[in-house]
C-alpha cells in the first residue's frame, strides 16, 4: 500500500536512466521507486517507457521534471569510465564462467584478463582516494573475483559442502568491500553497498548455475539483469565521488 505522504508523477525513461540515477535526482530511495512501480523490471527499463516517481508532498516542486543543471565534462568522463569498467567486470566474469563450465582451453587467459579489472577500477579512484586506498580496493576486489571463480568450480564439481564454505567467504568479502568503501566516502552508505553487492553475487550465482546445467535461456536472461545491475552500481559510485568532491565537477 502506497504512503499517503507521497504523490506519484509519470516520468518517461531517458537514455542512461536507472533507478539509482532517478533516486539521486529526486532525493528519494531506490526502494521507493520500486514500490511505486510494481511489475516493472528495474533492470529492463526502455527509453520512452513511463514509470512513476514518488515525491513527498512537502517537497513537491511546481514542475517535477529533473533539474536542468549542467553536468560537467569531468563527470561525464568519470561516469563513462566507471560504466565501461563495470561492463568489463561482468562480461569477463561471464566469459570465465563459460570457460569453466565448458572446460575450454582459454580459462587461464580469460582469468588473466578478468584480473586486470580490479587494478583498472583502483586506478580510476586513485586520484580521489590516494594510492593506499586504491591498493586496498584492488586487493578486496581481486579477492572477490578469485573467490567467485572458486565457487563456480565447486558448483561444477558438485561439491555442495565446499560451495557453501566458499559462498560464505564470498559474502564476507562483499561485507569488507562495502565497509571499506563506506569508510572513505560517507555518500556510499554501507547498507546500500551491501544490498547492491549481495544482489550482484546472487545474480552471478544464478548465472553460473544455469550455465553449468545448460539452461541457456535462463542464463542469458539472468545476465541481462546482471549487466543492468552493474551499471546501477557504477552510477552509485560515480554519484558518490561527485558528491564528495563537488569542486572537481563544477561546470
Amino acid at each position: 500500500m502506497w504512503s499517503h505522504s507521497f504523490d506519484l508523477f509519470p516520468y518517461a525513461v531517458q537514455p542512461g536512466d536507472s533507478y539509482w540515477r532517478l533516486a539521486q535526482e529526486y532525493g528519494i530511495s531506490v526502494d521507493h521507486i520500486v514500490a511505486a512501480n510494481p511489475g516493472v523490471d528495474p533492470y529492463q527499463l526502455m527509453i520512452g517507457q513511463t514509470i512513476y516517481i514518488p515525491i513527498a508532498r512537502h517537497n513537491m516542486p511546481n514542475n517535477p521534471a529533473p533539474s536542468s543543471e549542467c553536468i560537467c565534462m569531468a563527470e561525464v568522463q568519470l561516469s563513462n569510465q566507471m560504466r565501461m569498467l563495470w561492463e568489463q567486470h561482468v562480461y569477463w566474469a561471464r566469459m570465465l564462467i563459460i570457460s569453466i563450465a565448458a572446460n575450454l582451453p582459454d580459462e587461464q587467459f580469460v582469468t588473466k584478463r578478468l584480473l586486470r579489472n580490479p587494478p583498472d577500477i583502483a586506478n580510476l579512484i586513485k586520484p580521489y582516494y590516494g594510492e593506499k586506498n586504491a591498493a586496498i580496493f584492488n586487493q578486496l576486489f581481486t579477492e572477490h573475483l578469485v573467490i567467485g571463480a572458486e565457487l563456480v568450480k565447486a558448483v561444477k564439481a558438485g561439491d555442495s559442502n565446499a560451495a557453501a564454505r566458499i559462498e560464505k567467504r564470498w559474502y564476507k568479502n562483499a561485507d569488507d568491500i562495502a565497509a571499506f568503501l563506506s569508510s572513505i566516502n560517507p555518500n556510499w552508505p554501507m547498507r546500500d553497498l551491501q544490498k547492491m553487492l549481495y544482489e550482484h553475487l546472487g545474480l552471478t550465482e544464478q548465472e553460473a548455475g544455469y550455465r553449468i546445467h545448460n539452461d541457456f535461456a535462463s542464463d542469458i536472461a539472468t545476465f541481462d539483469k546482471i549487466e543492468q545491475q552493474a551499471l546501477m552500481m557504477a552510477d552509485a559510485l560515480t554519484a558518490g565521488i561527485v558528491k564528495q568532491f563537488p569542486t572537481l565537477f563544477a561546470c
